[in-house]
């Protein structure tokens, strides 16, 4: 799992759009980066959670984020989802898993009394020059976009 004062590690996956996205982007340009990892596309508690992000996207963007979802969900699922909900932001398909593996956003869950390996819900905030500031591990699906903003 990163910690603070952790550098970004390096990625490249795909977009909804199929467009390669690499890490390198979000590093030096300037702004500072939110990278929230969810379970899965249409389901209640990542779809409150990217409107969150879709409601107060120019708040975030006035204060210099970029916003960038991932999950496993392939780049036809996220371009479905994005556009169902009219997202501004990219997401990001880590049908590798090395992604959420490499940020800690890949483990163990206990759902229903079973324990299952999955996507664990987090939300990683790095600096301009791509070193991680902060982690938010209890995210509040229905308020995401303001626990970042409020800090």
């Amino acid at each position: 799992m990163l910690k603070i004062g952790d550098k970004m590690p390096s990625f490249e996956v795909m977009d909804q759009d199929g467009n390669m996205v690499s890490s390198k982007e979000f590093i030096g340009n300037g702004r500072k980066t939110v990278i929230y990892f969810y379970p899965k596309d249409n389901t209640s508690g990542c779809t409150a959670e990217a409107c969150s992000f879709r409601d107060n996207y120019a708040e975030l963007t006035a204060a210099g984020y970029n916003v960038v979802g991932v999950s496993k969900d392939s780049t036809k699922s996220h371009s479905g989802f994005r556009a169902k909900y009219e997202l501004p932001f990219r997401l990001l398909a880590d049908t590798s898993l090395k992604m959420l593996q490499d940020f800690g956003a890949w483990g163990e869950k206990k759902m229903y009394g079973k324990t299952t390996m999955g996507t664990l819900r987090r939300t990683f905030i790095f600096n301009e020059d791509g070193i991680l500031e902060r982690i938010i591990e209890k995210v509040d699906t229905k308020n995401a976009a303001g626990q970042i903003l409020e800090g």
